[in-house]
């Protein structure tokens, strides 16, 4: 009869100790959801941004850097189900880098067509010994506008061609 009893104690113990291991690993699996769930919650913005301007892929791409490595696995899991590195793939950045470019070659096209229009009203309005000034006056303007935004161009250009050659 001990022994009945004992086997019937033994039994309930493990019983109940699977029932622990199930719920522990039913609690990380639910909070693995939550995480990965966060995760997308978080980078959903940065999707949009990054749409808008490629200039937000510097801001937001250490930060996915830092999320992934806080949290490989469910980073591993969001890839499986993207198909690719989450949020942003090596091809947004290519495109990103593209979009930045081609930017640029619009911006610039438009800046000079731009001063050529007041070059022609400068010299159009004013005599010609006043109109020399003028002119020099809107090419000096012309040109430090554009060194001003090239600097720029470069600087996000090269942060973002950085950002390919990172470890994904």
């Amino acid at each position: 009869m001990i022994l009945a009893a004992s086997l019937v104690v033994a039994a309930a113990i493990v019983w109940a100790a699977l029932q622990i291991v199930a719920q522990l690993r039913a609690a990380r699996e639910e909070s693995s959801r939550a995480r990965m769930l966060a995760l997308i919650e978080l980078f959903a913005p940065a999707r949009a941004d990054t749409q808008r301007d490629p200039r937000a892929y510097l801001v937001w791409q250490p930060v996915a850097a830092i999320a992934r490595q806080l949290f490989p696995a469910e980073s591993a899991a969001l890839d499986r189900a993207a198909g690719g590195t989450f949020p942003f793939t090596a091809a947004d950045l290519q495109a990103a880098h593209a979009q930045w470019t081609a930017d640029w070659l619009a911006w610039e096209r438009a800046h000079d067509a731009e001063y050529k229009v007041k070059a022609a009203e400068v010299a159009a309005a004013a005599p010609p010994d006043v109109a020399r000034g003028k002119l020099d006056a809107v090419e000096n303007e012309k040109l430090d506008r554009y060194q001003r935004r090239y600097a720029d161009y470069v600087r996000i250009a090269k942060a973002l061609q950085a950002l390919q050659s990172e470890p994904r």
